[in-house]
C-alpha cells in the first residue's frame, strides 16, 4: 500500500509541477511532494524490516518469537506514518528533506525503531553458530539507521541552527549515510534471497562476500562526501569519497554473477519471479554506477548538484534497485511462484511494463538534469523560467512514463496484495478446523 501510494503521490505532484495553474488551488505540488517522498521512504524501510523479521524466525533458528515486542513496533511505526499523513493532508509541515513531518512525529518513530532494535539484538544475540554475511549486513543497517537519524534531527538542537552552513552540511550527510544504512538491509536481504533459491550457503560466506561487507560498511561511513561538495570541506573528503563511491556496487554485481553460475536450472525455476526480480535490481545496480562515478567526479557534480540528474540517480536507486529487491522479497514470502499461470503472467508482463517505463523515465531525467546544469553553469542564466524552457519538455516525457511506472508495479502491488489476502484467508480456515 506505501508502494501504491508512492506511485500515486508522485504521478500527481509530476503533474503538479508541469501544470500548476491546475493543481495549486486543491493539490499542490508542495503539499503532493512530501506524500510522495514519504511514502516511497517508508516503502523501502518498512520493506527492509518485513524481510528481517520474517527471515530471522530461519536464519536465527529460532524456537520462540518476539511476538509481542514485534507487534509494539508494528503498530508504532504504522500508526505514526498514518500520522504523518494526516499532518500533510492538514498542511503542517516542519522537518527536513526526507522526513518533512512536524519534528514531534521523529519521537514515536525514534521509539518504535528502539522497540525492533531491542528484539532483533535480543534474539541475535541466543545465535552461538557462525553468522552469515547477510546477519552481519542486518544488523549494521539497523544500527547504523539509529545513528544517521538521530543525526538527521541535530538541527532540532539550537546549536546546529546557529549556522546555515552547519545544519546544511549535517543535513546533506546524513541523507547521504541514511541510504547506506537501508541498502545494508536490503542488500543483506538480496543476499538471503539468493542463498535460498540457490540453496549454496557459499555465496554469504565466502571472502568475496565479506570483502563487499566492509566495503560496504566504508561506503555508508565515508561515501557521504560527495553530498557535500558545494558546501566548504576539506579537499581530502572530497577525495576519499571520489575514492570509495567507486568500490562497492563492482562487488555486488560480481556476487550476483556468481550467483547465476551456481544456480541451478531447477532452483531457478522453482523461484523464478523473485530470480528475475534480483537479476533486473543487477541491471539498475550497473546503470546507476556508472552514473553515481560520473556524479562523483567534482568538475562534472559542479553541473549536475541539485538537477534532475540527482533525482534520476535517487530514482534508478529506489526503484530499479531498492524496488525491485523488496518485490523478489515479498514475492518469496507469499509463494507466488505457486499460484495460479494467470497470476504469474500478469506479474510478468507488469514487470517488463515497468522496466521500459523506467528506461524512459531515467533516461528523461538525466537529459533534463543535462539541459538544467548547461543552461545554468555555462550559459549563466538567472532567470529560472528561461533556464527551465526545455528543461520542462523532457519533464513531459518523465510524467508520461510515470503512468506506465503506475501502472505497471501498481498492478505488482495489487497483485501481492491479493496473494496475501488470499494466504490470510487460508491461515484463517486452517485455525478454524483446528
Amino acid at each position: 500500500m506505501l508502494l501504491i501510494a508512492a506511485l500515486l503521490f508522485g504521478l500527481l505532484a509530476s503533474f503538479a509541477f508541469l501544470y500548476p495553474g491546475a493543481f495549486n488551488k486543491f493539490l499542490p505540488f508542495y503539499q503532493l511532494r512530501p506524500f510522495h517522498v514519504s511514502s516511497a521512504l517508508f516503502w523501502i524501510i518498512t520493506g527492509a524490516t518485513a524481510g528481517i523479521i520474517y527471515y530471522k524466525k530461519e536464519a536465527f533458528n529460532l524456537s520462540e518469537e518476539n511476538e509481542k515486542t514485534e507487534s509494539s513496533f508494528i503498530v508504532l511505526w504504522i500508526g505514526t506514518i498514518l500520522a504523518i499523513f494526516l499532518c500533510y493532508a492538514l498542511r503542517l509541515f516542519g522537518g527536513r528533506e526526507y522526513w518533512e513531518f512536524p519534528p514531534v512525529l521523529s519521537i514515536p518513530l525514534l521509539a518504535g525503531w528502539m522497540i525492533f532494535m531491542i528484539s532483533y539484538y535480543t534474539q541475535l544475540a541466543k545465535l552461538k553458530q557462525a553468522k552469515p554475511l547477510y546477519i552481519w549486513m542486518w544488523s549494521t543497517g539497523i544500527f547504523f539507521f539509529l545513528i544517521t537519524f538521530v543525526e538527521q534531527n541535530l538541527w532540532q538542537i539550537p546549536w546546529f541552527r546557529s549556522s546555515f552552513l552547519k545544519e546544511i552540511t549535517v543535513q546533506w550527510k546524513a541523507n547521504g549515510a541514511i541510504v547506506g544504512a537501508w541498502n545494508q538491509m536490503i542488500y543483506g536481504t538480496a543476499l538471503y534471497l539468493m542463498v535460498k533459491i540457490s540453496n549454496n550457503k557459499t555465496i554469504a560466506e565466502s571472502r568475496k562476500a565479506f570483502s563487499f561487507y566492509f566495503l560496504g560498511l566504508t561506503n555508508l561511513m565515508f561515501n557521504w562526501g560527495h553530498h557535500i561538495y558545494n558546501v566548504p570541506a576539506a579537499s581530502w573528503i572530497r577525495d576519499i569519497s571520489y575514492i570509495i563511491s567507486m568500490t562497492e556496487w563492482v562487488i555486488f554485481i560480481s556476487i550476483i554473477k556468481d550467483f547465476r553460475w551456481k544456480l541451478e536450472e531447477r532452483d531457478r525455476l522453482k523461484h523464478l519471479i523473485p530470480y528475475r526480480f534480483i537479476i533486473a535490481s543487477e541491471f539498475w545496480v550497473f546503470v546507476n554506477l556508472l552514473l553515481a562515478l560520473l556524479m562523483s567526479i567534482p568538475a562534472i557534480n559542479r553541473y549536475t548538484h541539485g538537477t534532475h540528474i540527482t533525482v534520476a540517480h535517487a530514482m534508478g536507486t529506489t526503484i530499479g534497485i531498492n524496488t525491485m529487491i523488496l518485490l523478489g522479497s515479498l514475492g518469496y514470502m507469499l509463494d507466488v511462484d505457486e499460484q495460479s499461470m494467470r497470476l504469474k503472467r500478469t506479474i510478468k508482463n507488469a514487470n517488463l511494463l515497468t522496466q521500459v517505463s523506467l528506461g524512459i523515465f531515467w533516461l528523461s531525467l538525466v537529459v533534463a538534469g543535462i539541459l538544467k546544469g548547461y543552461r545554468s553553469v555555462s550559459l549563466n542564466i538567472v532567470d529560472f523560467r528561461e533556464m527551465m524552457k526545455p528543461v520542462m519538455i523532457a519533464m513531459t516525457v518523465v510524467s508520461v512514463s510515470g503512468i506506465g511506472l503506475m501502472v505497471g508495479l501498481g498492478t505488482m502491488a495489487v497483485c501481492y496484495l491479493l496473494i496475501s489476502k488470499k494466504k490470510s484467508i487460508g491461515i484463517e480456515l486452517q485455525h478454524g478446523k483446528s
